[in-house]
């Protein structure tokens, strides 16, 4: 159960992560422009993403343009946008994986450990994709930090964080987190398997291998039905089977003061 309750939480928040990341990564709000100094007027605020430019002013217009040229942008803008489809691509892959792998699913029902594994491998994808989308917004806050404290730019040009970058960072934890719950939910089915393996997958104990020590011995009497109609030497004869739990042991006793059973004959009494 406890695998379970963790499998289901680090599916979520893998499922959290994965929609913030597709919120930080379409907005453009990564960067915007600083109110500071001289530049104070506020009637328009140009705001700057991975794929377009908004200007909004406060008539209430808002205008974007998208990037006319790839090859025209920065060489860190490029990265930043692969890392960030990168990023979406493994946590889509991530919960398709951990979908087929889930305990509370019907996907690959009955097949042991491989179940489990798939599990862990979605637990991976979504480390790796947190972590991919962690650094173009890293390099970014870092981009914007140190142009806002550098002098030789000049005050209209500088810019402040956007709200993207803290989605995009608070997505990205959260991948990484869910993504650890998954492998810890993973581990722990590979220590209980381990563990019923080594107690040597019997369900009942047991018994040692003398009389009397931790056994229960169950008698029976069989009659042979076809010397019923002998003499009284015939109708006497028994035939004892003791059963005997824990040690494996199973004899076949003639009760003490009578003849042994005929030859040929099995308990049932047919040949």
């Amino acid at each position: 159960m406890a695998s379970a309750a963790l499998e289901l939480m680090g599916f979520f928040l893998g499922l959290l992560g994965l929609l913030g990341t597709l919120v930080a990564t379409v907005l453009p709000y990564w960067q915007i422009s600083a109110h500071i100094g001289s530049n104070i007027i506020t009637a328009v605020a140009n705001m700057r993403g991975l794929w377009m430019e908004c200007v909004y002013q406060s008539t209430g217009a808002f205008q974007c343009e998208t990037y006319n040229s790839m090859l025209a942008l920065s060489a860190d803008l490029q990265a930043s946008r692969a890392l960030m489809v990168i990023s979406l691509v493994l946590s889509v892959l991530g919960l398709a994986v951990a979908v087929l792998g889930m305990q509370c699913t019907f996907c690959l029902d009955g097949s042991g450990a491989v179940k489990g594994r798939l599990a862990g491998a979605g637990g991976g994808l979504f480390l790796v994709a947190g972590f991919l989308g962690l650094i173009p917004v890293a390099w970014t806050t870092h981009e914007v930090v140190q142009n806002f404290y550098r002098p030789t730019i000049p005050t209209s040009m500088k810019s402040e964080l956007g709200e993207c970058l803290y989605v995009g960072l608070a997505s990205a934890l959260i991948s990484m987190l869910g993504g650890g719950l998954l492998l810890m939910s993973c581990g722990e089915d590979r220590e209980a398997s381990r563990g019923r393996r080594l107690a040597g997958g019997y369900p009942y104990p047991v018994g040692g291998s003398m009389p009397g020590h931790g056994m229960r011995t169950t008698t029976q009497t069989f009659r042979n039905p076809t010397m019923q109609a002998g003499g009284p030497a015939s109708r006497g004869q028994t035939m004892m089977r003791s059963t005997s739990e824990g040690s494996g042991l199973s004899a076949h006793q003639v009760q003490p003061g009578k003849k042994p059973a005929a030859p040929g004959y099995d308990i049932t009494g047919y040949v």
